[in-house]
């Protein structure tokens, strides 16, 4: 397989996996339990790598959030607890959240080797939040480690992603609204109607997108073709 073919392949799996753990509710019970409950154990346990910084570098590196949103709930989690430590607590979440779901899968000793070198060989230029998380201490075992470097390269995937979406232009609203979730994603995220039309940006999302694919891709390359072909029929055998 190509790098851009794998790319393609994980896409799915590796953000279906980030937004498991950030959704699971004993994610959100250990959060309570520090504290942090909802948006702020959110943007405070994965803005935390960032370190203890003013709430519009969040802005810039979430992207796609209302800002106002984000300042309110990184500022609030930020008077419960310093950043660095949330995010440490919430890599442990994430830690946690692999061993209850990853362990006694078929191959993911094999899957986490291929997996981080794609992680760890990544150029950092421009990604800081990615970078941020990819410096986060990662535990021994394989199935709390794999769910880390999983949420890595999900971070990686977004953070380029907003690289292409600045690129070509597109505001985060407008990048929601013509996106693939539509004003439905836009909703999700927290922003308020009205919404403008799609249609006018859709040329946009369309070149950022393949901006995206051909930048998520690059990393896939330090695996063979016969790497990366086992890496997808690993990951592919997982429920």
């Amino acid at each position: 397989m190509t790098p851009e073919e794998t790319a393609a392949a994980l896409k799915k799996p590796i953000g279906d996996a980030g937004f498991r753990f950030m959704a699971d509710p004993l994610t959100r019970e250990a959060g309570k339990a520090l504290g942090l409950r909802g948006r702020p154990l959110y943007f405070l346990g994965r803005g935390g790598a960032l370190g203890d910084v003013d709430a519009e570098v969040v802005v810039a590196a979430f992207a796609f959030f209302p800002p106002a949103l984000v300042t309110e709930h990184w500022n609030a989690g930020r008077a419960v607890m310093a950043p660095r430590d949330a995010a440490l607590a919430y890599a442990d979440m994430c830690n946690e959240w692999g061993r209850r779901n990853l362990t006694g899968l078929a191959g993911v000793e094999r899957a986490l080797e291929l997996l981080e070198r794609v992680a760890d060989g990544a150029a950092p230029y421009g990604l800081p939040l990615f970078v941020g998380w990819r410096a986060l201490p990662r535990p021994d075992d394989v199935p709390g480690r794999l769910g880390q470097v999983l949420m890595v390269l999900r971070e990686h995937r977004g953070s380029v992603h907003a690289c292409a979406v600045a690129a070509v232009g597109l505001g985060p609203l407008e990048a929601n609204v013509a996106g693939s979730y539509g004003e439905a994603g836009a909703e999700f995220l927290g922003w308020e109607r009205p919404y403008p039309a799609p249609e006018p940006h859709r040329a946009d999302w369309s070149r950022a997108e393949e901006l995206t694919a051909a930048a998520a891709a690059r990393p896939f390359a330090v695996l063979s073709d016969a790497e990366r072909t086992e890496l997808v029929g690993l990951v592919a055998a997982w429920p």
